[in-house]
């Protein structure tokens, strides 16, 4: 049998062993192991980034791509629920997108600090977002109130942006109740409107007719084209949960009562501002009016415009392959470099 001293080599092996063991139980490499192990702990895509130095917001990445894709939710006060739809779609066209919750809304932080609800501070809140997904050169997609802050970011930090996707919104707020009025005369009938207006001025918005009224007249024809038994589950599971405070604060009792902080909202003079590619996407049958969205693809001197024939402002489910195949076509082409602009 052989002794240590007979093998100088496997001695030395054995001292750096021990050194080994030794100084990974000091303090500071147990830490920085520590670290490691954390940054590589899988989470199925989901991080929480935080803003404003003391709250922290939700988000998930879904898929792999070099298209990277940014979402913002409606509302203000909705959550990302209703996009679950855009996992059977960009994921296979290797388009990597992000869902997040704003602040306030879904599995985010919901603070009670009423000063918070203002556009200026969310587009700070997806400025700091964006670093802390580490995301550049990459394509932002608003959805009617996201399309709204969508615009106001790009207004701001359109540097970081490859394109952009402005989906179910108009220029203006103004824009929107002068529509929905025009909306409310076509859908309702005479005296249908006339107890919708009886009840709206009695602020009698919990009753059974004007719930009614609102949801089987308007929603289901404006909204989501689909009977109410019928909207998808996402949609569904979205509407039940809003954050009611934010929604009342910024933009009223309903879809059709603007009396929050957004009624002066007008972005119609800065639309030429934005410079990078952009796909204005809405429906025919849209809450926002569609002559406004061309006005609003018009005013942007590199957009498309595409409005989907069936597709009302839930587009994404009522004329789900219109919507999607504009989508995904743009940020391809865009990708491409082989994005050509509507002619103005």
């Amino acid at each position: 049998m052989k002794t240590l001293h007979q093998t100088p080599f496997k001695l030395m092996l054995l001292l750096a062993s021990i050194s080994l063991v030794i100084a990974c139980g000091s303090p500071e490499k147990r830490t920085e192991l520590q670290s490691n192990a954390i940054r590589n702990i899988k989470t199925g895509g989901s991080k929480l980034i935080s803003v404003d130095g003391k709250y922290n917001v939700w988000t998930k990445k879904v898929g792999e791509g070099k298209i990277k894709v940014l979402l913002l939710h409606g509302g203000p006060g909705f959550s990302h629920d209703y996009f679950e739809c855009f996992e059977d779609f960009l994921p296979k066209e290797g388009i990597e997108f992000y869902y997040y919750d704003q602040l306030g809304s879904g599995y985010s932080d919901v603070p009670t600090d009423t000063t918070l609800w203002n556009t200026a501070r969310f587009v700070e809140e997806v400025e700091q977002v964006r670093k802390g997904l580490g995301l550049d050169n990459f394509y932002i997609l608003g959805h009617s109130w996201g399309s709204l802050l969508a615009m106001e970011y790009l207004n701001k930090y359109q540097k970081h942006v490859k394109g952009a996707v402005l989906s179910n919104m108009t220029g203006s707020i103004a824009d929107f109740v002068d529509y929905s009025a025009v909306l409310k005369s076509k859908l309702f009938t005479g005296a249908e409107k006339r107890l919708f207006d009886s009840l709206d001025r009695a602020k009698a918005y919990s009753s059974p007719d004007y719930s009614s009224l609102l949801n089987e007249k308007l929603y289901t024809k404006v909204i989501c084209r689909l009977p109410l038994e019928q909207w998808p589950e996402p949609l569904v599971r979205a509407f039940k949960k809003p954050n009611q405070t934010i929604y009342l604060q910024m933009q009223g009792i309903d879809e059709f009562h603007v009396t929050g902080s957004l009624r002066n909202w007008d972005f119609w003079d800065k639309l030429p501002n934005i410079k990078v590619p952009t796909l204005v996407l809405g429906g025919v049958y849209d809450e926002m009016n569609p002559k406004s969205m061309k006005k609003e693809a018009q005013l942007i001197p590199k957009s498309r415009l595409y409005l989907c024939p069936g597709g009302s402002h839930m587009a994404m489910y009522d004329d789900q392959s219109n919507y999607f195949n504009a989508l995904i076509g743009f940020l391809k082409d865009v990708n491409q470099e082989s994005f050509v602009a509507d002619k103005k």
